[in-house]
C-alpha cells in the first residue's frame, strides 16, 4: 500500500503517519528525516543537500527526489510506504510519479487531513517546547504541571519562532499557494481522500483506517 499524506502545518500528518505505520506494517518516510539522515550518513545526495542546508536555502527538487528514490528502493518499502512531506507541489508530484513508474510502482492513496485555519493557529501557537530536553507541551491539550516548566527536567519552556501567530499565518499562505493545487492534481487522478482533522488523533486515525481498508479491498492480491 503506497500512501502520500498531505495537509496544512499542524494538521497532525506525522502523528497519523506513525499510527498508520504501526497498524499496517509499512514505513513512515518523513522527508525532513531522510534528508537529515542522508546528510549524517554522507551519501552523495546528502552531501549535495548539505551545501544548500548550510546556507539556509531550500534543497532543490532534483536532490530531494534522488534521496527519496534511494529510500523507496530499500527492502522495507517492498510492501508499501507512507510518504510525509513530499510532494508539496504539482511539479514534485510529477517527479514522484516518474520515479515510481521507473520502479514499477504507483500510488494507491493520497490522504488529505483537512483542518480549519483557526484550529491550526490554536494548535501551533499554544505549543511550548523544553529548551533542554525538547519535550513538547500544549497549553490546552497537554500542559505542564508547573507553568512554564518542563515536567521531565524542570527546565524552562519556550515558544519556537515557527509557532508565532504571524509565522503560522505565513506558513498557511505558503501552503495554500503551493500545496493546495496538489489536491486538485490527485483528485483528478482519482487518488485523493479527505478526512476531517478537528477530532482526537484516535478518531482521525479510525477514519483514515476505514479509507485504507476500503482501498486495500480494491487492490490486486499479491
Amino acid at each position: 500500500m503506497n500512501i502520500v499524506i498531505v495537509g496544512p502545518p499542524g494538521a497532525g500528518k506525522g502523528t497519523q503517519a506513525v499510527m498508520i505505520s504501526g497498524r499496517y506494517g509499512i514505513p513512515h518516510i518523513s522527508t525532513g528525516d531522510i534528508l537529515r539522515e542522508a546528510v549524517s550518513h554522507g551519501t552523495p545526495a546528502g552531501m549535495k543537500a548539505k551545501r544548500y542546508m548550510d546556507r539556509g536555502e531550500l534543497v532543490p527538487d532534483e536532490i530531494v527526489i534522488e534521496i527519496i528514490k534511494d529510500r523507496l528502493s530499500k527492502d522495507d518499502c517492498e510492501r508499501g510506504f507512507i510518504l510525509d512531506g513530499f510532494p508539496r507541489t504539482t511539479v514534485q508530484a510529477d517527479a514522484l510519479k516518474a520515479v515510481l513508474k521507473g520502479m514499477e510502482k504507483g500510488l494507491d492513496l493520497v490522504l488529505n487531513i483537512d483542518v480549519e485555519e483557526d484550529e491550526i493557529i490554536r494548535r501551533l501557537s499554544l505549543r511550548r517546547i523544553c529548551q533542554r530536553c525538547s519535550k513538547v507541551y500544549h497549553l490546552i491539550y497537554d500542559p505542564p504541571k508547573k507553568k512554564g516548566i518542563c515536567d521531565a527536567c524542570e527546565s524552562k519552556l519556550h515558544q519556537r519562532s515557527d509557532d508565532m501567530v504571524d509565522t503560522i499565518e505565513n506558513r498557511l499562505r505558503v501552503y495554500r499557494r503551493q500545496t493546495e493545487p496538489l489536491l486538485s492534481y490527485y483528485r483528478k487522478a482519482g487518488l485523493l481522500q479527505t478526512v476531517k482533522g478537528k477530532k482526537s488523533a484516535r478518531e482521525v486515525f479510525e477514519d483514515i483506517s476505514s479509507l485504507i481498508d476500503r482501498t486495500l479491498t480494491r487492490l490486486p492480491k499479491p
